[in-house]
């Protein structure tokens, strides 16, 4: 059966980034979207109701709950979305996410503080508070230890138990292109919550 995914790009990216991802999944028999809002500028808080926006739509279109990829900033895109309206949500899968500290533990951090004069503090502590707030819908977080861009410790969910984690060995700007983490996306798309994903590594 295919499922309806929406694929959400990372910090400074746009839709072209995750066409590598996209075409995967649409090759995997799933009717995929981009995200259509350009470029990602890392504005979390007034990109959320266009994200819910955006998968509504597509929820409406289709009859059924939504698929949502995102890869790094874009995957906490993704859970909001899944935090404020998870009737909306089929499954989350994240790539390279963080999931604690928001900017302050990504190499974005300078551009947050320096140009969007942003309290790195004050996003870590804001983060904290939604994530007290659970996620009800199967999430799957893909990691790698050599990440480079963003702390690979702030990508482990310790708020929602139910939360898969899947390490891979993968570089932050290969993880959407490498075949090995675009098959565990694919099956997480399409097992998420079933034991069948345990044991599964790009390692």
């Amino acid at each position: 059966m295919a499922i309806p995914v929406l694929v959400f790009p990372g910090f400074s990216a746009g839709d072209l980034s995750t066409f590598v991802i996209r075409r995967y999944l649409q090759n995997a028999g799933h009717q995929v979207h981009r995200w259509r809002l350009g470029v990602n500028g890392g504005r979390v808080p007034m990109l959320i109701p266009k994200v819910v926006s955006r998968t509504e739509s597509l929820q409406q279109r289709y009859g059924q709950s939504v698929s949502l990829v995102g890869w790094s900033l874009g995957g906490v895109l993704a859970r909001e979305v899944a935090r404020e309206r998870p009737e909306l949500v089929k499954n989350v899968v994240t790539l390279g996410s963080p999931v604690i500290g928001g900017p302050k533990y990504t190499r974005a951090a300078a551009f947050y503080e320096r140009v969007l004069g942003e309290d790195l503090d004050a996003i870590e502590q804001a983060v904290e508070e939604r994530n007290r707030i659970p996620i009800s819908v199967p999430l799957t977080a893909i990691y790698s230890r050599r990440d480079a861009v963003v702390n690979w410790e702030a990508c482990i969910d310790h708020y929602n138990p139910h939360c898969e984690h899947i390490e891979v060995d993968a570089s932050h700007l290969s993880l959407g292109f490498d075949p090995r983490v675009l098959q565990l996306v694919s099956r997480a798309v399409e097992e998420s919550g079933s034991p069948k994903l345990f044991g599964l590594s790009a390692s």
